[in-house]
């Protein structure tokens, strides 16, 4: 069975990335059930495939979505204003600013579990002044 966590200790984000990209064309060009068959069409995923695909998906939205929050960081870092980065975001100044002081406060709640890092409370402390409030800056 293939999970996430498992799949995590298994792949870099370039090979989660190749991993599921392999999986996905051949989902998408394998024929579907009452397709005729053409003889060039890629083998269906089997059971245990489609499963590694999900998790492979979970796996890539996870570290894409922590990729994310470092890229904020980094760009409060460089001056960047809460109105600049949701608009990088795509996002109000707002919900990008609620976002990231969510991520500083999970990843202090992780300090010393299994399998994290996360923040001790000095680096937390730190995340927390550099991400300030949604007017600064």
């Amino acid at each position: 069975m293939f999970t996430p966590d498992e799949l995590d200790r298994q792949h870099t984000l370039l090979t989660a990335a190749a991993r599921y990209d392999e999986l996905r064309m051949r989902d998408l060009l394998a024929p579907r059930p009452g397709d005729e068959p053409d003889g060039h069409a890629a083998p269906p995923l089997t059971k245990q495939e489609a499963l590694e695909l999900l998790a492979l998906g979970e796996l890539l939205a996870r570290k894409a979505a922590y990729g994310r929050q470092l890229a904020v960081r980094t760009a409060r870092e460089a001056g960047a204003s809460w109105s600049q980065i949701g608009a990088a975001l795509g996002t109000t100044k707002q919900s990008a600013w609620e976002a990231h002081t969510r991520w500083i406060d999970e990843q202090a709640g992780g300090r010393g579990r299994t399998g994290q890092i996360g923040l001790s409370a000095a680096e937390a402390e730190a995340a927390r002044d550099l991400a300030g409030t949604p007017d600064d800056r």
